[in-house]
C-alpha cells in the first residue's frame, strides 16, 4: 500500500526543530515499516531524516507541484494532516484514493447552519476523518453528529526509547515545554512559580518556550517578574528538540496546564516517558495520554496550580511512584508500533470499504 502524508504549508518536516504534528508523523512512519509512505512538505535544508520525501515550493507553485507529484506517485491512500481546504481542493483530483483528514486539533465549530452546510460539502470528498483522541472526536462530532460512521481515533504514539532515562534521582527541577501563549497556561505558571520558589530555595525552574519568535511580544511580561530569581530560572526560547528532551529527563516535575482542551498532549507523553512526575490540567485528550497517572488540576488557578506543585515536592515517595508508574504506562499503551498497527488497520479498512462501495 503508497501511502501520501500530506503536512500543511509551512510544515518542514525537520528533524531537529519539528512541531508536535511532525513528531507525530514521523514516529507513525518509522514504527510502520512495511508501508510505503512518502511525506509531502516544505524544504528544510535537507533536515528531513530518513523517511521518503517530497519536497514542495512555497506560495502559488506549491498546489500545482502537490497534485502533480501526486500524480507521479498514485498513492492508495492520501492522509491530508490538518488543513481542510488543501485537503478537499487536492482530493477531488484522486477520486479513487482513500482520502482522510488527519486532524491534530480541534476543527472550529460552525457559527451557524451556512457554516455547517459548507462543512458538510467538504467531508463529502473524505473517506475518513482521523481524531488524534476519543475526545477530539467527540468534541468534533458534537458539531457534526452526522459524520459519526467516518470518524476515527487513532492516539499519538510516543518513542519511549529516544526519551526515557530513569526515574530515580531527579534533579530538582520544575519543567515546563510548550508555546508562549495562554492556552498553554504559561500565564499561570509565571504566576504560581514565585511562592513555589520562595519556600523551596533549592528548587529551580525550566521553561521551554517555543514558538517564540511570534509568541515572545505576549509571553515576555509574563516572565519578566521571574528574572529576579537569577539562575533559578532558566527560559529557553525555541529550543531544539534534543535540548528540551535533554531537561526533561532530568526534571522531577513536569507542567502541562492546558487551559484549552488539548487533542491528546503530546508534552505529557514526553514527560511520562522521560521519567518527571507531571502536573495535569486533563483539559481534552490530557487524560486519555497520563491515565490515571498524573496529579490533576481542574480549578486552574495559579493557586491551585501552586498547591500541587507543592505536593508533589513535599512528597518525594509519591512523586517517583507516579513518575515510575506513567513512565510503564506510555510504554505499554502509546508504543509507535501499536498506534501505527491501528493506523495500518484502518487504512485497509477505509480502503476495502470503498474498494466495495465502488463495485457495488
Amino acid at each position: 500500500m503508497k501511502i501520501a502524508v500530506v503536512l500543511p504549508p509551512g510544515c518542514h518536516f525537520s528533524l531537529s526543530q519539528p512541531n508536535s504534528m511532525e513528531t507525530v508523523v514521523r514516529t507513525l512512519a518509522q514504527g510502520d515499516r512495511d508501508a510505503e509512505v512518502r511525506i509531502f512538505c516544505c524544504d528544510s535544508d535537507n533536515d528531513h531524516g530518513d523517511l521518503p520525501v517530497q519536497v514542495l515550493p512555497g506560495r502559488k507553485k506549491r498546489m500545482a507541484a502537490l497534485e502533480q507529484a501526486l500524480e507521479d506517485f498514485q498513492p492508495d491512500v492520501i492522509e491530508f494532516h490538518q488543513q481542510l481546504k488543501q485537503a478537499v481542493r487536492v482530493a477531488r483530483r484522486f477520486p479513487r484514493a482513500t482520502r482522510f483528514l488527519y486532524r491534530h486539533n480541534a476543527l472550529k465549530s460552525p457559527g451557524n447552519l451556512l457554516d455547517k452546510w459548507r462543512y458538510e460539502r467538504r467531508f463529502k470528498q473524505m473517506d475518513g476523518l482521523i481524531f488524534v483522541s476519543e475526545a477530539g472526536r467527540r468534541d468534533f462530532l458534537n458539531d457534526f453528529p452526522s459524520q459519526e460512521q467516518k470518524t476515527y481515533a487513532v492516539p499519538n504514539p510516543i518513542d519511549v526509547d529516544l526519551w526515557h532515562a530513569p526515574v530515580e534521582n531527579r534533579e530538582q527541577v520544575i519543567a515546563f515545554a510548550g508555546r508562549a501563549m495562554a492556552e498553554k497556561g504559561v500565564d499561570l505558571i509565571c504566576a504560581a512559580l514565585p511562592a513555589v520558589l520562595d519556600r523551596h530555595p533549592d528548587w529551580r525552574a525550566v521553561l521551554m518556550l517555543n514558538d517564540w519568535e511570534t509568541r515572545g511580544d505576549w509571553a515576555e511580561p509574563h516572565i519578566a517578574p521571574l528574572a529576579r530569581y537569577g539562575e533559578r530560572v532558566t527560559v529557553m526560547k525555541s529550543a531544539p528538540l534534543a535540548e528540551v528532551r535533554a531537561v526533561m529527563q532530568k526534571a522531577a516535575i513536569a507542567l502541562t496546564p492546558s487551559t484549552w482542551a488539548e487533542p491528546l498532549g503530546l508534552t505529557a507523553l514526553e514527560a511520562h516517558a522521560a521519567g518527571a512526575a507531571l502536573v495535569s490540567s486533563g483539559r481534552g485528550g490530557l487524560r486519555e495520554a497520563s491515565g490515571p497517572h498524573a496529579l490533576y488540576v481542574d480549578d486552574l488557578t495559579p493557586e491551585d496550580l501552586q498547591a500541587a506543585i507543592e505536593t508533589l515536592i513535599a512528597d518525594p515517595a509519591q512523586r517517583l511512584a507516579m513518575a515510575r508508574a506513567a513512565q510503564d504506562y506510555v510504554t505499554r499503551v502509546h508504543t509507535p508500533k501499536s498506534r501505527a498497527h491501528q493506523l495500518r488497520q484502518l487504512r485497509e479498512q477505509v480502503a476495502q470499504q470503498k474498494g466495495l462501495q465502488r463495485s457495488a
